[in-house]
C-alpha cells in the first residue's frame, strides 16, 4: 500500500505541475456544460406508450387503435389498473400512458365529452412534448372520425418536467458527457505519455505490480472526475436551475460504476496506442463519438436502425444518462435503477479485464 500511495502521490502532482492540462481540467468543462446545456431537440417517433383501458368498449378500442396504428406511438404495456402506470413511466418503459376511464362511450353516445387522462414522462422533454402532441391529435382524430367532433376532453399531465424544459433532460446528459471525455482521456494519455518520455522503464523496475500500476493510474483520474462532477454541480443546479430531486450522494456513489468503464477505456486506448497523439485520435473517434451517438443522448434509441439498437447495449454512456436523468428529475433510488447500475458494473469489469490483459501482454 505504501508504494501504491507514493505513485498516486507522484500522478496528482504530475498533473499540479502542468499548467496546460489544469484550465482543460477545469475550464473546458464549464464552457462545454454552458454551450451544450442549450442544445436543441430533435423530432421522435415510436414513443413508448402505456394503456390502461378501464371502459372496455368498441369505442376505447377504436382510440387505443388510432394511437398505435401511427408510426408515432408505440404500445409497450396495457394494465388492468390505473395504479399500474405510475411504475412504467418511472422505469422509462413508457414515456406516454392513456388512461380511458369507465363510461368513456357512454358518454360519448350521450353528447357529452368523454375524456381520457394522457401522463407524459418530463424528464424526457423531447418525448414529452411531441408525445403530448401526438396524443391531442390521436384523441382529435377519433372524435372527427366518429363524428364526435369536439366531444372528447383531454386532460394532459406532465410529471418529472411539468415545464418541458429541454434544459432540464439534456444538462444531465451533458454532466454525463463532460465526466466520460475527461476520465477517459485523461486515462488514455497517462501510460502513453510514460512511454513517450522514457518514465515507463523506471516505473517497471519498482516493486510495483501490473495491477498496482493499473491502480495507480485509475484512481488519481477518478478523483479529478469526482471533482469535476462537485464543480459542474452548482452550474447544473443554480444557473441551468436543474432540480435534484433525488439524493446527492446516491448520484456521487452511482458515478463509480460509470467511472469504472471510461478509466477502463481509457487504459485499453492507452494499450493500444503508441503516442499521445494516437491515444487522443483513438478516444475520441472510436470509443467517444460512438458512445454520444449510440447512447440517446442526442438521438432517440427508438428511431434508430435494429441493428444498431442492439449495439447500444454495450454503451456505457446510455444507461448513465438514464441514471442521472432518473436521480435529477424522477428522484428514483436503486429501486429503479439498479438495472442500470449491474449493466455498468459488468461492462466495466469485462473492459477492465480486457485492459489488464492487454496491458500484462505489452509488459
Amino acid at each position: 500500500m505504501h508504494t501504491l500511495v507514493n505513485l498516486l502521490v507522484k500522478e496528482l502532482l504530475q498533473l499540479k505541475r502542468d499548467p496546460k492540462i489544469l484550465p482543460i481540467l477545469f475550464v473546458a468543462p464549464i464552457l462545454q456544460l454552458l454551450v451544450l446545456g442549450y442544445a436543441a431537440t430533435t423530432d421522435i417517433r415510436h414513443v413508448e406508450l402505456a394503456v390502461c383501458d378501464l371502459d372496455h368498449t368498441v369505442a376505447s378500442r377504436q382510440l387505443v387503435d388510432d394511437f398505435t396504428s401511427s408510426t408515432y406511438f408505440r404500445l409497450v404495456a396495457a394494465v388492468p389498473s390505473q395504479d399500474r402506470l405510475d411504475p412504467l413511466l418511472e422505469s422509462g418503459t413508457a414515456r406516454i400512458a392513456l388512461t380511458i376511464p369507465a363510461g368513456f362511450a357512454a358518454d360519448r353516445i350521450a353528447g357529452l365529452p368523454g375524456k381520457v387522462q394522457v401522463v407524459a414522462d418530463g424528464s424526457d422533454a423531447m418525448a414529452g412534448t411531441l408525445g403530448l402532441g401526438y396524443a391531442m391529435t390521436a384523441v382529435q382524430l377519433n372524435s372527427a372520425l366518429g363524428g364526435l367532433a369536439l366531444q372528447v376532453e383531454v386532460r394532459p399531465k406532465v410529471l418529472y418536467n411539468p415545464d418541458l424544459l429541454s434544459r432540464n433532460f439534456m444538462v444531465p446528459g451533458v454532466l454525463a458527457l463532460i465526466s466520460m471525455v475527461m476520465t477517459m482521456m485523461l486515462t488514455a494519455m497517462a501510460l502513453v505519455r510514460e512511454r513517450e518520455v522514457g518514465t515507463m522503464e523506471q516505473l517497471l523496475v519498482t516493486p510495483l505490480k501490473p495491477g498496482q500500476l493499473i491502480l495507480g493510474k485509475m484512481v488519481p483520474y477518478a478523483l479529478v472526475g469526482f471533482i469535476e462532477i462537485l464543480t459542474a454541480l452548482p452550474l447544473v443546479l443554480y444557473w441551468f436551475h436543474v432540480p435534484l430531486r433525488g439524493s446527492l450522494l446516491l448520484l456521487l456513489v452511482l458515478c463509480l460504476p460509470f467511472m469504472l468503464c471510461t478509466l477502463g477505456l481509457g487504459l485499453l486506448v492507452s494499450t493500444l496506442s503508441q503516442t499521445q497523439q494516437q491515444a487522443m485520435m483513438l478516444t475520441a473517434f472510436v470509443f467517444m463519438l460512438p458512445q454520444i451517438y449510440l447512447s440517446g443522448f442526442i438521438f432517440p434509441i427508438q428511431n434508430m436502425p435494429k441493428a444498431f439498437q442492439l449495439v447500444t447495449y454495450v454503451v456505457p454512456l446510455r444507461y448513465f444518462v438514464v441514471i442521472l436523468r432518473g436521480v435529477f428529475l424522477k428522484g428514483v433510488g436503486l429501486e429503479v435503477l439498479w438495472p442500470q447500475v449491474l449493466a455498468l458494473l459488468g461492462l466495466g469489469t469485462l473492459i477492465l479485464a480486457l485492459a489488464r490483459l492487454r496491458f500484462k501482454q505489452q509488459l
